[in-house]
Formats: C-alpha cells, structure tokens, sequence
C-alpha cells in the first residue's frame, strides 16, 4: 500500500480529465499527482470518478456534459483555465485529442508526449519514442503525461468536490461557431480488443525478447496472448528486425505499461526494456538464465527454454 504523503497544494497547476460514462482514462492519476491534486474532470458519468479519485485529489470539480467533443470541450473550458499556469491532461486518446485543441484556444504552446516528474525541466519522448529530449517549461503551458511513468500520490487530506456548468456556454457555441458545429463526433465505441488495444491501457501483456530466436516464434506468441486474452509485447531488439511493430515495444524507447500481469518469454531484463514496465502486480518471467533481472523480479521464475516452452503452452491451450 502507497503511503500518504503531505504535498503542497499549487493553485498554479491543475490536470485535466476527460471521461466516458464515469471511467477515468489510461494516466488519470499521474496526471492528478502533477498537478498537486487541483482536477476538473469533464465528460459523461463525472461523479461516479469520486471514489477513485479521492486519495489522489485536493480539490475535485465535476463538470457534467454529453459526449466527447474536443473543440467545444476546449472552448468551453478555456475561460475556466486561464488563471492556471499548467494544465495537465493524460495521454490517453482523448487526452492527445483534447490537449493540442486546448493549447490552441488558450494561445499557449503544448508540449507533449512528456515522460517522468513535472519541474522546471522536463524530459520529452520525441521521434516514436526512440528519442528522450529535456525541455525547459515556460509558462503558461499545456502539458500532456505519457500514461505509465510514475505512480500517483496518495494525499493526507479531504477532497473538496464542486460542480462546474458549461452547458448553456456548449449550447450558445453550438449555435455560432463553425468549428465547433464540424467538432468530433463519436459514431461507434466498440467493446475493447487485446490483439489491438493500446499496450498502455492492457491488464495482460504476454511479451518476447531476443530467447525466442526466430520471427515465427512471434507469430505463436500472437497466438498464445490471444489465447489468454491478452496483449503483445516485445524488446527493442526483436522490434529492430521487424518481428512486432514499433506499438508492441516496451521499454523507455518504446511503451510505458502498468498491468496486471505480466509475462516475459525470452526476456533477460536489460533496464531500458524494465524501465518501461511501471509496476505489474504480477509477473511470470521464462528463461534459460536464473540469474538475470527479469527472472529476480519474477513473482514466478520459470528455468526453461522460452521457445519450447511456447509450444508446450499453445498445445495445452488448444486443449482446454
């Protein structure tokens, strides 16, 4: 359990969360932590987001509104936002679709995709990733937390909780404003995919290194994570010879990811690939080595050959 920890409230900072009927997106929390806990969350379903966000918060607006649209979302809540010097908003999907709309309503620069802690300097992942680039912030800013690259804080104080009405100012732009009429619009939200989710919002992430050996050992990999419902992942070395996509590797110049269970085939552990993994509650680690990394963290450590130990699993799960 995360011990609570007095933090100063910084009336300058304030995170921004956008929601679907009440689920709080991929990074919420961390977003929360940066900005000292002041939040608005916006979006359907805001106060069934209170439980979660309570240990996390100082201060809690809810503002109720229909379904996601970024423009008018943006201008709405520009007016409301002024005063503070930071904004900080995941990076989920929505959060990357509602941040650069943001900035440019507020006429003040975004960056994003930031990685790590929010001070003076921050560091920037840049070109998908591969690159790490320290930033020196100046305000007033928009900022959005890649998902997965610190843990929330838990805070020793009650959460205040205020309500926020935008919706005679949504009405009365919908009415006069073009861009917002042309806004976003959700036509379908489909039921979540493993084979496709985004790594960093996957609870199961099944994952290969260098111990597979070959291209076609990945493919039975796809097929084991598809058996237990989960994602795929890998290293940067099998993603450099094109055996997953760039999407699929973890690690600090890849994918930040926080699941629930975790398991490496192949995987030694070098600390760019374990950099990248947050916290798994549980991880399962397969490998010849006994004595590298991924196997001392392992909550289960299996001394085996990864590859062959692949095929004995796939031929176990067309049984059951």
């Amino acid at each position: 359990m995360t011990a609570a920890v007095p933090v100063p409230v910084d009336s300058t900072m304030l995170a921004l969360l956008p929601v679907r009927d009440g689920v709080l997106p991929t990074g919420a929390l961390e977003a929360a932590s940066e900005s000292r806990g002041s939040v608005i969350v916006v979006g359907s379903g805001v106060e069934a987001t209170i439980e979660e966000l309570a240990p996390h918060v100082h201060t809690l607006t809810l503002a109720e509104v229909e379904s996601f649209a970024p423009a008018a979302w943006s201008k709405a809540l520009a007016p409301h936002l002024v005063s503070y010097d930071r904004i900080v908003l995941p990076g989920s999907p929505d959060g990357r679709d509602l941040a650069p709309r943001l900035s440019a309503e507020l006429r003040r620069p975004l960056v994003a995709g930031v990685v790590g802690a929010i001070g003076d300097e921050v560091q920037v992942a840049r070109h998908g990733g591969l690159v790490l680039e320290t930033l020196k912030l100046e305000n007033p800013v928009v900022i959005s937390i890649v998902p997965g690259v610190s843990q929330p804080n838990v805070l020793d104080d009650s959460v205040k909780v205020d309500q926020l009405d935008l919706a005679t100012s949504l009405a009365s732009q919908r009415a006069a404003d073009l861009s917002v009429r042309l806004d976003t619009e959700s036509i379908e939200v489909t039921e979540a995919d493993a084979e496709s989710l985004d790594l960093t919002e996957a609870r199961r992430i099944i994952a290969g290194g260098a111990g597979l050996h070959t291209e076609e050992a990945f493919e039975e990999l796809a097929s084991a994570a598809s058996a237990i419902d989960a994602s795929l992942g890998g290293t940067r070395v099998v993603m450099d010879k094109g055996w997953i996509p760039f999407e699929r590797q973890i690690g600090t110049t890849g994918i930040m990811v926080n699941p629930d269970l975790y398991i490496s085939l192949g995987i030694s552990g070098a600390v760019q690939h374990t950099a990248g993994l947050g916290e798994p509650k549980h991880i399962i680690a397969v490998n010849t080595d006994p004595h590298c990394p991924m196997m001392a963290m392992a909550d289960l450590a299996l001394v085996t050959d990864a590859p062959l130990f692949l095929r004995e699993f796939l031929s176990l799960s067309q049984d059951l």
